[in-house]
């Protein structure tokens, strides 16, 4: 993956990390695809030469619209970065179904769609890489996380089934793992955890400090976010390594915590997430 350009497809690129991947791999040469449901979002990188494509992971005719753009143009896709995704931090029992299945849609089906699609190119070509942006959160799940943490368990499944299946015909798939990464994210995932005041809600109060949690201190360098820079140079090296690593993580607080969930009892391991994440607390009586 390193002896030439490669023709590159990179879902997700509006803002974080899917924009700061395609800029990097432009300046080294490759031919970019960036996309976003609203391309108009990715004006500037079209600015800079990189061609910009409307890609929704929800809608089948827009992932297939664009696959067949890019293999019009070039043959196949050689790298696909699987990076759309967002969070969803509801409690398990008020989660709404819509809000479940919308969660699954963007950062599973989507995913796997995109592989199944950009796949027969990369047989016929003997050769490609699939890039899929999974997450610490792929390796354990703290209260509130039970959606976007199933989520990305699913992708790091897949991956590992996919990566044997695909081996034979010459592709490789690669996941990489970032820990809190400051972007965009935050604020997506905030907003997904407020909801109508309730007084007789349950999680009203948790949802609450959930939300304060995330927006104020999680995603600082102070807490062990890194930034999006960093966590980019890592996506850059599993698109572009020789022989890739299955698995790449991103930072020290996601290393160390997919350390913990390895290592730890469940009983120590839960004891962790009551320290460091809020809780419900019961209604009391009148």
């Amino acid at each position: 993956m390193t002896d030439a350009a490669r023709t590159v497809l990179i879902t997700g690129c509006s803002s974080g990390l899917g924009r700061e991947t395609a800029l990097a791999l432009h300046r080294l040469g490759h031919r970019v695809h960036a996309t976003a449901r609203r391309p108009e979002t990715l004006a500037d990188l079209a600015g800079l030469g990189i061609t910009t494509l409307a890609l929704d992971v929800t809608d089948e005719a827009s992932m297939a619209a664009a696959v067949a753009a890019v293999e019009a143009a070039h043959g196949q896709v050689d790298l696909l970065v699987n990076n759309a995704a967002y969070g969803l931090h509801l409690p398990v029992e008020t989660a709404g179904r819509e809000e479940i299945r919308a969660q699954f849609d963007t950062n599973v089906f989507g995913l796997v769609r995109m592989a199944q699609l950009v796949l027969p190119g990369m047989r016929r070509a003997g050769r490609g890489r699939i890039v899929n942006i999974s997450s610490m959160a792929g390796r354990f799940s703290p209260p509130g996380g039970a959606f976007y943490h199933a989520s990305k368990h699913a992708v790091e499944a897949i991956s590992d089934s996919l990566r044997l299946e695909v081996a034979p015909f010459g592709v490789e798939v690669v996941v990489v793992q970032p820990g809190p990464t400051i972007t965009g994210f935050a604020a997506t995932a905030v907003a997904t955890m407020h909801g109508e005041a309730d007084p007789a809600d349950p999680y009203a109060g948790f949802r609450s400090r959930l939300a304060e949690m995330y927006g104020g201190r999680t995603f600082t360098r102070r807490n062990g976010a890194v930034p999006a820079e960093a966590a980019t140079r890592v996506v850059v090296r599993a698109a572009t390594a020789a022989r890739p690593r299955a698995r790449y993580a991103v930072g020290a607080l996601a290393r160390s915590t997919m350390l913990a969930k390895r290592l730890l009892p469940d009983a120590a391991f839960d004891a962790l997430m009551r320290r460091s994440f809020p809780l419900p607390e019961p209604l009391r009586a009148a």
